[in-house]
């Protein structure tokens, strides 16, 4: 039966999208709805610190879920080149997670950065991307 139905594998999609494989093919198409603003969650506990050295205001970040033992709504936060920059705050992960969960694509950029010390504080604003 080779003409029968099947349903997308969503997750391909996603990652398709956010590995900037279809992004200049879509791009006319889509539109980013700012969804709300808070920061990066877990910066002192990377294992590659090195990360927040090269963070900057207006780089494009994606957003993955996790499973994680801690946090079932946990969502990480990846820079451009693919390390790990964190978490969305635990208190702000529920309703990220569930559009995520529900097949929704987000995205996000670093709104600022603020070194203190040994410590980096990264801000950033979440979009929707609508197709």
């Amino acid at each position: 039966m080779g003409n029968e139905l099947k349903p997308a594998e969503t997750g391909a999609l996603v990652a398709a999208l956010q590995d900037g494989a279809m992004t200049d093919l879509l791009k006319p198409l889509t539109r980013e709805i700012h969804l709300f603003d808070t920061f990066v969650a877990g910066t002192a506990l990377l294992q590659d610190p090195s990360v927040l050295q090269t963070a900057a205001v207006g780089d494009r970040l994606s957003l993955r879920r996790e499973d994680s033992r801690f946090d079932d709504n946990a969502v990480a936060v990846f820079a451009k080149d693919g390390r790990k920059l964190g978490y969305v705050p635990e208190k702000d992960g529920p309703v990220f997670a569930r559009l995520m969960d529900a097949g929704k694509l987000l995205a996000a950029a670093i709104s600022g950065v603020d070194r203190k010390g040994s410590f980096t504080q990264i801000a950033i604003r979440i979009f929707l991307v609508v197709f």
